[in-house]
């Protein structure tokens, strides 16, 4: 192979990388990739060997980004979405029916896709392409026909309408708790799944705050970096985990999950669908918003216990 990028590794290396390092699993990114575990590994062994580092500390509890991992990942990452974003722009510029949204992980899983099949099923001429990131900032709007903002909505260069308000309770998986737990001590005082996340999302200490309790976490209390982690680790019964309403809301009416205490906190924020100002919207991304819009959950009254 000739030309200036004949050093580049594979491009499906990348993206293994990519997902083992957001999952901290190799087995998780295989089902996300929708490959064998296997294949994954032989992805990233490729990696490591033609950069001559090792990416990931492989432990009997999963893997965690080496140093070297750590650096590689900041600079992958960002070049991965500026292609895949490059690629949705031209395909929305030369493809009216085709819409590029933005969203975070939690809400592209959680309230965004289970919603998709609805509008496809309705519109089948219309696609509608998900990049989801956990690094939204309001900048990188313009490089999409919508996205889904969390903040309260003041973004002047930005239309936008508030789809999902924030509100966070405490769940578990039924049947983990072997008593019913009613006051906020209690809670306190069991073993809590943390989330230490790099971006501004509550954790247990904040969510605490909001009853004027002061509260620290154990360390040895499991703590993951990524929301979709810490619902995941309450899935698997592994204890008690904050949850965002639009995230547990089915499980709980299933059974599947139930709340622990009646306390939430609402924190007067949202979710915002939201696009520039300055870009005219297509006829699709027109009719896909006001479609999210419309059937956006209708917001009842606050639970018993909330704090605002």
């Amino acid at each position: 192979m000739s030309g200036r990028f004949r050093q580049l590794p594979p491009l499906d290396t990348l993206i293994a990388f990519e997902s083992v390092a957001r999952l901290g699993s190799f087995t998780r990114a295989a089902d996300e990739l929708c490959v064998t575990q296997s294949a994954v590994s032989k992805q990233v062994r490729t990696l490591e060997q033609a950069l001559g580092v090792a990416l990931f500390i492989r432990g009997a509890r999963g893997v965690e980004l080496s140093t070297a991992g750590g650096l590689y990942h900041q600079d992958v990452v960002p070049a991965l979405q500026r292609i895949q974003v490059s690629g949705q722009r031209i395909s929305s510029t030369h493809n009216p029916n085709t819409v590029s949204v933005l969203a975070t992980h939690a809400v592209s899983q959680f309230w965004l896709f289970p919603r998709l099949l609805s509008f496809n099923a309705l519109h089948p001429e219309i696609t509608i392409h998900i990049h989801a990131s956990n690094e939204i900032m309001p900048f990188m709007v313009p490089d999409h026909d919508l996205a889904i903002l969390y903040g309260a909505g003041d973004w002047p260069s930005l239309e936008a309408t508030a789809l999902i308000p924030e509100v966070i309770y405490p769940v578990a998986c039924a049947g983990v708790l072997g008593s019913e737990v009613q006051t906020l001590e209690e809670l306190a005082g069991l073993p809590l799944i943390q989330l230490a996340s790099s971006w501004d999302c509550i954790e247990w200490r904040d969510w605490f705050a909001h009853f004027d309790i002061a509260y620290q976490s154990p360390k040895s209390d499991p703590t993951f970096n990524q929301l979709t982690l810490t619902y995941a680790a309450i899935q698997e019964g592994r204890g008690v985990g904050l949850a965002w309403a639009f995230m547990a809301q089915e499980a709980i009416s299933k059974g599947e999950l139930v709340r622990v205490t009646d306390f939430c906190v609402e924190t007067g924020l949202a979710e915002f669908v939201v696009h520039d100002r300055a870009r005219p919207m297509s006829v699709a991304t027109t009719l896909f918003r006001d479609w999210l819009i419309e059937g956006a959950a209708t917001r009842v009254g606050p639970p018993p216990h909330s704090q605002v």
